[in-house]
């Protein structure tokens, strides 16, 4: 009887998610959002404050979505692995808080370009970085990708983190990453403020917000989370119509048989440059907007285990499906990171927990969960990943992998569904 009931569950939750993307991808945040909301509220949240625990989960969502998807373009569509995400992120980053910083800002130096010539440049960066990597790795295996751009990421860490680079003169202008001190810059976040004073009766958010409790700079964070939010959809919507082009099927092919695609013609070094340069600019925007929201960063913000996080969140939403790519993303930024962290700030026990697990199974394991609940997140991860790979490698939504043909051959319905 148990069974019945789960599986009618299971079969009506498929039948309501089924034929909707967009339906999918609200339902998973809007889960997300209902535990969040009961543990604000379990933990003495005001209305402030729980709009200000749903923000931030909305950022880190939107973040890791923009990337995941980068990262499908390569890996899911192409078949490239590129474990140096967070290093064309902090090339991105770096070179548009650069061309974009006043000169006499400090730390770090910059040129006063305008935002969006900088943001074009931060991505031209990160593409061109991206070319001169993909371009002695591609003649290898794989493989061997793998090695360079993770070597590349940690080299470009190190570099911008150097003093040698804190400020350098060329041609009579002073330039810099600030060094281990980081960079200051024009926050992109700023953007929020200018659209609130820009649409007509804007700013009366913010007296609506303090008649709730809503402060004003969490009013604000809530326009830049829509900005977000709507980058991340642009990405979404760039995918998907690189997937239907003649371009994207070559890509897909080459992800099935390169060997076979070359038979056929085409030059698949050619089109693995070329989308691993789109790719790579596209991390480097996707870093610049979120990591380098707030107007600073350093080199501490683009370690390795970003490019882990996104790998992760890659492959519970599956490889070769941008639905889910942005599922994967939520998933992991809320359930798996944001959430636990959320835990040990707000209901660690006053009393001191077990000091070992051995102590915690004979006394108080519940307290030493809480506890440690911040750490025993990456277990989770651990366990995910075990179990994903036994049970579903594809992962959520791998099964609806977009086919090389411009016609599925196998009869599935395409990827997006009606939504795309």
């Amino acid at each position: 009887m148990r069974q019945t009931v789960a599986g009618a569950v299971t079969a009506a939750v498929r039948d309501l998610v089924d034929d909707s993307d967009l339906r999918m991808i609200g339902l998973t945040i809007g889960g997300v959002y209902v535990v969040a909301t009961v543990l604000a509220i379990a933990a003495g949240y005001d209305l402030g404050g729980i709009v200000n625990t749903l923000r931030a989960i909305t950022v880190f969502a939107a973040g890791y979505g923009m990337l995941v998807l980068a990262l499908n373009l390569h890996w899911g569509y192409t078949g490239l692995f590129n474990i140096g995400v967070a290093g064309f992120m902090a090339i991105g980053t770096y070179v548009t808080a650069i061309l974009s910083a006043p000169p006499a800002l400090s730390p770090g130096a910059g040129l006063g370009l305008p935002i969006p010539i900088a943001v074009l440049g931060g991505m031209l960066a990160a593409a061109i970085a991206g070319v001169l990597t993909a371009l002695p790795a591609l003649k290898m295996r794989a493989d061997y990708l793998a090695i360079v751009t993770v070597a590349l990421s940690e080299i470009i860490r190190l570099s911008i983190k150097s003093q040698t680079l804190a400020e350098v003169s060329v041609a009579g202008l002073t330039v810099g990453t600030g060094g281990g001190r980081g960079i200051s810059y024009p926050a992109p976040s700023d953007a929020a403020s200018w659209l609130i004073e820009l649409v007509p009766g804007g700013t009366l958010l913010y007296p609506a917000g303090a008649a709730v409790g809503i402060a004003r700079p969490v009013v604000t964070g809530l326009v830049y989370m829509l900005i977000l939010v709507a980058f991340t959809a642009a990405f979404y919507w760039l995918l998907v119509q690189i997937g239907q082009s003649p371009f994207g099927r070559v890509l897909k092919a080459i992800r099935e048989d390169e060997l076979v695609a070359s038979a056929l013609g085409k030059d698949t070094r050619i089109f693995k440059l070329k989308v691993f340069a789109v790719g790579c600019a596209l991390m480097g925007l996707g870093g610049y907007l979120w990591l380098g929201r707030s107007g600073f960063v350093n080199d501490l913000s683009f370690r390795p285990d970003i490019t882990f996080f996104v790998f992760v969140a890659l492959i519970i939403g599956g490889a070769g499906s941008n639905t889910g790519s942005v599922l994967g993303g939520i998933i992991f930024s809320g359930v798996l990171f944001y959430l636990p962290q959320f835990i040990s700030q707000n209901f660690v026990r006053a009393a001191r927990a077990p000091d070992t697990f051995v102590e915690a199974l004979s006394g108080d394991l519940a307290g030493y969960l809480v506890a440690n609940i911040s750490a025993l997140r990456f277990v989770a991860i651990g366990v995910l990943l075990v179990w994903l790979m036994q049970r579903r490698p594809e992962g959520i939504l791998g099964h609806r992998i977009e086919a090389a043909a411009a016609i599925d051959l196998r009869g599935g319905r395409p990827e997006g569904g009606e939504d795309d």
